[in-house]
């Protein structure tokens, strides 16, 4: 029974949130007289979810090494963006290729934000809001202001976003993909734990021979090539591009990883703490409009459950701190 009492002792942060999803949904499938669990809503769910499931765990990576990117909507923007005029100007082009292009984008951007943060060690808050307005710039740079429409774009490529394999959407089989690897990445691989490890103290791992620039550096690479995926497939799943496409997203991103138990201390947080709280946040944004909450409020609620998120995640770290000192003295 021991093991057992210890499995729920480091899972307490998953379990609640679990149990936190469970009644929300029960809550809100009698406030809504049955709809919210019905087939087609939970299809859209997942499908809703995808993307900021994707999204979180690049936010993950960065907020592992003490670090934040508050530019991942503008590098979804932009890797989206440049995705749909290349497509709008050349559409015999591959869809792997245009995908690649995307990808290739964010992961520009990651680059840039890695070496200012990681290279010239200016602090990840002011570095991130900063290429935020330059890549979103960058954006009415290239698109003048005007947006592409979907009759701009190939059907096949609209169809990748409706598309179902084995009844599950592209965008959740593309979400599960990264989740998975990401969990691989992070529990098994060298550079997985040297993101906890500058995270939790970047002189003790500087001292151990971890290179800071290149861990942070890989961390932003992570979040900013998935943020380029995740741009294209929200181009895919709108049927258009916009200059002000994803623009203040990183608000979501933010909840969903703190709310997953992620601190902003760096060093703490865990894949499936993350999914669910990307989960918690795509309900929530899913039932607000249900239960007719005004826009207003919606926002308010998100920045309520950031705060909330932080002073829990803050209260259950001293908890945690305190026990641990308690069986060394023992």
């Amino acid at each position: 029974m021991k093991w057992i009492k210890n499995l729920v002792f480091r899972n307490t942060r998953e379990i609640v949130l679990f149990l936190i999803i469970i009644i929300l949904s029960i809550l809100v499938q009698i406030r809504t007289s049955g709809l919210f669990l019905s087939f087609q809503n939970i299809y859209d769910l997942f499908r809703e979810a995808s993307i900021l499931v994707m999204v979180s765990l690049g936010m993950m990576a960065v907020i592992l090494t003490k670090g934040i990117d508050l530019s991942v909507g503008s590098i979804m923007g932009l890797s989206g963006m440049l995705g749909a005029l290349t497509l709008q100007a050349n559409q015999d082009i591959p869809l792997f290729l245009l995908f690649l292009l995307s990808i290739s984008i964010g992961i520009i951007c990651g680059l840039v934000n890695g070496f200012i943060v990681g290279g010239l060690r200016i602090f990840p808050l002011i570095a991130t809001l900063s290429t935020e307005y330059i890549f979103r710039g960058t954006v009415y740079l290239f698109s003048h202001g005007y947006w592409v429409p979907q009759a701009s774009m190939t059907p096949e490529f609209i169809a990748i976003t409706t598309t179902d394999i084995l009844g599950i959407n592209l965008m959740v089989w593309a979400a599960i993909i990264i989740l998975v690897l990401f969990f691989v990445f992070l529990r098994y691989t060298q550079g997985g734990r040297y993101l906890y490890a500058v995270g939790n103290s970047e002189q003790a791992a500087a001292t151990t021979g971890i290179n800071i620039f290149k861990t942070k550096t890989v961390a932003y690479l992570i979040c900013g090539a998935i943020c380029g995926l995740a741009g294209l497939l929200w181009v895919c799943k709108y049927g258009n591009a916009q200059s002000e496409s994803c623009k203040g997203y990183e608000i979501s991103v933010i909840a969903a990883v703190v709310l997953g138990g992620c601190s902003i201390r760096g060093g703490v947080g865990s894949v499936v703490g993350v999914l669910e709280g990307a989960m918690i946040i795509s309900i929530l944004n899913n039932i607000l409009p249900l239960i007719q909450v005004s826009t207003f409020w919606q926002m308010g609620i998100r920045g309520f459950i950031i705060i909330l998120s932080v002073i829990i995640n803050a209260i259950m770290q001293r908890r945690v701190h305190t026990i641990a000192l308690k069986k060394r003295v023992i």
